[in-house]
């Protein structure tokens, strides 16, 4: 009798340890965030961007971090766009360590875990390059949210994207201060990869603009996501193309008329290459 009293005691700790181990992975799942690199650094103020600049949010989850912006789309499970602010002094040579990719600790329902892009064959491409980002340590480690990354082919990533991401670096060099918009153009019955079902776009596109308001110097571009040997000029497109592609308005602050003149224009005189 006694020895049946113990066993049964035994089983409803057992049961109670089992329920609570369930419910713990539900919790830690569910609610907790492994890390932040959102500490605020005195050394080095936010980049702020001005509101003029910044496009539409088609779900209406928008996160500011210290230095970009973005609008997550949870059922891509990746940004719909990044938006920075790339300045000339931006663009060091620091040496930094390359940290971990962890999600945003922002997004309410959890950005993608890095471990989707596991054995998928495709790397995690950074929207905002961790390149644009080395004057500060939090800058950089910024970049490594999975909020910022997307499923990119090697061969795109390495190849005209990363000419196209050295190309602006060149332009901020020469003009100053630009505003850089970019993302995956997320549309249905995209590829998806992981557990979590990340989408991998198609096509990318970056808008980069400089000047104020009043007088507002545009280039924008969609590229397919593959490389190619043709030169970035090829694919300058308008940026009524890309909002068309996107559903996103990308200057739906400015002035209509200067909005509506400044988005058809293919343009190229204002940039050198």
């Amino acid at each position: 009798m006694v020895r049946a009293k113990s066993r049964n005691k035994n089983r409803k700790i057992y049961t109670v340890l089992i329920l609570g181990c369930i419910i713990g992975f539900w919790v830690f799942e569910n609610f907790y965030t492994p890390d932040t690199y959102s500490t605020e650094d005195n050394k080095n103020p936010r980049t702020t961007i001005p509101d003029i600049y910044l496009p539409s949010s088609t779900t209406g989850i928008l996160i500011e971090h210290n230095h970009f912006m973005l609008s997550y789309n949870e059922p891509f499970e990746q940004a719909e766009w990044v938006a920075y602010i790339l300045k000339k002094e931006h663009l060091t040579h620091d040496d930094r360590k390359r940290p971990y990719f962890i999600e945003d600790p922002k997004i309410r329902t959890k950005s993608a875990d890095w471990r989707n892009y596991r054995g998928s064959g495709y790397d995690r491409g950074h929207l905002c390059p961790a390149g644009d980002r080395r004057f500060s340590e939090q800058a950089y480690n910024e970049t490594f949210y999975t909020s910022n990354i997307s499923p990119q082919n090697n061969d795109f990533n390495s190849g005209i994207w990363n000419r196209l991401e050295m190309q602006v670096r060149q332009w901020s060099k020469r003009y100053g201060d630009l505003f850089v918009v970019t993302g995956g153009v997320l549309e249905d019955g995209l590829m998806e990869i992981g557990e979590e079902d990340v989408d991998v776009p198609e096509y990318y596109y970056k808008i980069i603009s400089r000047g104020s308001a009043e007088n507002l110097k545009v280039i924008a571009f969609l590229i397919p996501a593959k490389e190619t040997s043709e030169s970035i000029k090829k694919f300058i497109v308008s940026v009524d193309e890309i909002e068309e592609r996107t559903q996103i308005d990308f200057f739906e602050q400015l002035e209509t008329k200067i909005e509506l003149d400044l988005e058809k224009e293919i343009a190229t005189k204002d940039w050198k290459f």
